[in-house]
């Protein structure tokens, strides 16, 4: 037991002991080093910028139950490939359809928005899309005054 004791007891004076270390790790970076890890992080944080030509677009007055469409342009102003994972409606009589493929720095695309004319009145409707740039989602909006049609009474 005491063997057994003073073998722990000899192991462990031996890792403190190891352990110890004079010098400070910051006197052990090289400049050349730093400035070079600076870049790599900098080229890591490069990312697409989408661009709508507008970002809100107003149908007018629409009658109730026409459906209409509108096709949002937008260009990657960014510095690496642009691309759309999702794009969602505030609600299912809105339909968004953005393109699957990835869109080059400097190319320009398109989505369609097609809406069903439902509801009453001023109505406005928010299509939020979904990309790798660095807010990760954009939204776009339409708008419309929906009459009700005719009743037959």
């Amino acid at each position: 037991m005491k063997k057994g004791l003073l073998m722990i007891a000899a192991v462990g004076a031996l890792l403190f002991s190891s352990c110890k270390d004079n010098n400070n790790a910051s006197d052990k970076v090289r400049a050349e080093n730093v400035e070079t890890a600076a870049e790599r992080d900098a080229q890591d944080t490069v990312y697409p910028e989408i661009s709508f030509e507008e970002e809100e677009f107003d149908f007018g007055t629409i009658q109730k139950g026409e459906n209409v469409e509108h096709i949002f342009k937008f260009t990657n102003t960014g510095r690496a490939p642009l691309v759309i994972t999702n794009a969602t409606s505030s609600c299912g009589c809105t339909v968004p359809d953005a393109p699957n493929e990835p869109i080059a720095p400097g190319e320009t695309a398109e989505m369609t928005v097609k809406y069903n004319g439902s509801g009453n009145g001023q109505v406005t409707k928010t299509v939020t899309v979904s990309a790798n740039t660095e807010k990760g989602k954009e939204q776009v909006k339409i708008k419309a005054f929906v009459e009700a049609g005719e009743t037959n009474s």
